[in-house]
């Protein structure tokens, strides 16, 4: 199973937030070039990026310092956070990504998934599911859209999605352990690749979700707290590529 150590950005720093609420917003480093660095060092191949400023408001303002740790970390980078249209997709796919992750554009705009799939591949295109309580959600997890997450999986599958990032609101950034009933159910339901995002807490986490066949595992708030070190779950995990 694939580990993707996270670094979301805002305004130009390294933050984490409580289940996607802006008021929760704290830095947990400086430069996140260095922290992709760190990443490297234990053994990651990949780094999951946010722009949060992106996902909100549009606004690329974090790109300078993404475009670093796109070129110089060493990691393959997934990004996702403000892909909307079209132009979005060619910036961060002309930038150099390994695979950029739609959300709330998916829901909106689903054309625009498939025009990434033609450009660039099913390879180098996740869709993001962010869901609570079952249903998705969107605009950086601020908008009930009142689509249910399974049928809505379904839906990208049907449009040639491989790529499937389903984050448990109520779990992200809380420390709680992953919700490992809608991960079962999504995997039941879809035959896509699915990363588990929110709520990795501990190395048992890692190993049970390297156990239940899941393709990779996002991250965030253990690696800053020192809940989970890094190296230890790198080589639970198994093989990075």
């Amino acid at each position: 199973m694939i580990l993707f150590p996270a670094i979301d950005m805002k305004d130009g720093r390294c933050v984490r937030l409580k289940r996607g609420d802006f008021a929760t917003v704290h830095q947990v480093a400086a430069s996140p070039l260095k922290v992709a660095k760190q990443f490297a060092a234990a053994g990651a191949k990949w780094v999951h990026m946010v722009d949060l400023d992106g996902a909100r408001d549009g606004v690329r303002k974090n790109f300078p310092l993404i475009y670093e740790v796109i070129e110089n970390s060493g990691l393959k980078v997934e990004l996702g956070g403000g892909i909307k249209n079209e132009l979005d997709a060619i910036t961060v796919g002309e930038a150099g990504v390994g695979r950029m992750v739609i959300g709330s554009a998916a829901v909106t705009r689903p054309e625009l998934v498939e025009y990434a799939l033609r450009q660039y591949g099913p390879e180098r295109v996740a869709v993001g599911i962010d869901a609570l309580n079952g249903r998705v959600r969107t605009a950086g997890w601020e908008e009930d859209t009142g689509l249910d997450c399974l049928e809505f999986a379904g839906r990208m599958e049907e449009l040639g999605v491989k790529y499937l990032i389903y984050t448990d609101i109520a779990a992200d950034g809380m420390l709680s352990g992953p919700s490992y009933e809608q991960l079962a159910a999504l995997q039941k339901r879809v035959s896509c690749r699915i990363t588990a995002s929110g709520g990795v807490a501990a190395l048992d986490d890692v190993k049970r979700l390297r156990d239940m066949g899941l393709y990779a595992a996002i991250i965030g708030k253990a690696y800053y707290a020192g809940a989970i070190d890094l190296n230890e779950a790198v080589r639970e995990a198994g093989e990075q590529c």
